[in-house]
């Protein structure tokens, strides 16, 4: 099988998804696709130089596909959105032209996150697949392309049971959440070894959240959960881009027992989920890309770790852990987000069957598992 993957993305880029797109195409690769990643020729001026291959840990077994195509980077002083507008449109029209000269374009599978590729996509081929993460507010301005796909693949049921409540055929759609590298995450690593390395306190009980800080993400949730938590914990945030830590720091600084490091490269985060006594998915329930659509990829990397997790009580979390595998709160809720928190780190039995029990589920989620399914279902 020939699979044009096709994304609107900088490469590489800090956010979660740049993970994602690198980790599919090696492994739709490892099942025998022969795949081209194509994106715009974006500069991201933080990672000048770097070699996405190795960034992202993946085998250089597909070929990356670089279009020309203007980044009117100026435009991020307009208004929000603006930027990205312009974009796109021009990624859309540098697309265009190079499908138009595409030869044998019918030989290959074109699969795609962003949906407003689609309508062009669609275009040239009856061969598209999304892959569907979010669905736009202006839903109504997709649902043709939607019909048109040739197979939907949706992160959760959440999203395929609106997409079928929009006349979505469900005999094309098929469920198919995040994943993880579980080599990359089961490092031979002590918690104190971990400390150590990352000059992290060996005399706290640690709570790591490592991601974005989006307000849907319920960071700010943790964050005044330490309020509820005595100076024996430290909750330590990973991640986040620089945008985003102009607004969280100053917030957060208004709170105890709160350490942020920031931004940290793909290989590091591993290193950072070991030091942990205890790992957070404090989500909220105010979205529904939060509490219906999400696949958290660092669930998944936090079941890998071997550490208890405290997770928001949501549908999109339930689909894959439970009351056996982690220990569910109310979202939203900073006091019963520490209650659950204080509840592992003083049960250590419950600490460890629910580590174990997350660490078997987990074994079912991996990239190539998750490839190797996508494929059967295009064929």
């Amino acid at each position: 099988m020939k699979l044009l993957y096709f994304a609107n993305s900088r490469i590489p880029t800090e956010k979660a998804h740049g993970v994602q797109l690198f980790k599919m195409c090696e492994s739709f690769a490892n099942q025998g696709a022969e795949v081209e990643l194509v994106v715009p020729g974006r500069l991201n001026r933080g990672f000048k130089k770097i070699n996405p291959f190795d960034y992202y840990r993946v085998s250089q077994n597909f070929k990356i596909v670089k279009l020309f195509s203007p980044d009117p980077h100026f435009l991020t002083r307009l208004p929000q959105g603006t930027y990205i507008k312009f974009q796109a449109l021009f990624f859309i029209i540098w697309l265009f032209f190079y499908l138009l000269f595409k030869p044998k374009k019918k030989d290959y599978v074109f699969y795609v996150r962003h949906e407003y590729l689609l309508p062009l996509l669609n275009y040239f081929s009856k061969q598209v697949c999304w892959e569907a993460h979010n669905l736009s507010r202006r839903k109504e301005l997709y649902v043709k392309s939607w019909r048109r796909c040739h197979r939907i693949f949706a992160i959760t049921q959440g999203l395929k049971d609106e997409l079928i409540s929009l006349g979505i055929s469900a005999e094309k759609i098929f469920i198919s959440p995040d994943g993880v590298d579980i080599k990359e995450f089961n490092l031979d690593l002590t918690k104190e070894q971990a400390r150590k390395k990352l000059s992290l306190p060996l005399d706290k009980k640690l709570v790591v959240y490592a991601g974005h800080l989006y307000e849907w993400k319920g960071a700010d949730v943790l964050a005044a959960a330490s309020e509820f938590l005595d100076n024996s914990h430290l909750i330590v945030f990973v991640g986040g881009t620089d945008f985003d830590l102009k607004r969280f720091r100053p917030a957060a600084e208004f709170y105890q027992n709160i350490f942020i490091v920031g931004q940290q490269s793909y290989k590091k985060v591993p290193e950072y989920l070991k030091a942990a006594d205890v790992l957070v998915l404090p989500n909220s329930a105010k979205s529904d890309i939060s509490k219906r659509y999400t696949s958290p990829m660092k669930m998944f990397e936090y079941m890998v770790a071997g550490r208890p997790i405290v997770a928001s009580d949501l549908p999109s979390i339930r689909e894959v852990l439970n009351q056996d595998s982690a220990v569910l709160v109310k979202p939203d809720d900073p006091k019963a987000l520490a209650a659950g928190i204080d509840q592992v780190l003083k049960n250590q039995k419950l600490s460890e069957i629910i580590s174990k029990r997350s660490f078997e589920l987990v074994q079912n989620y991996t990239w190539n598992k998750r490839a190797e399914k996508i494929i059967s279902k295009i064929i």
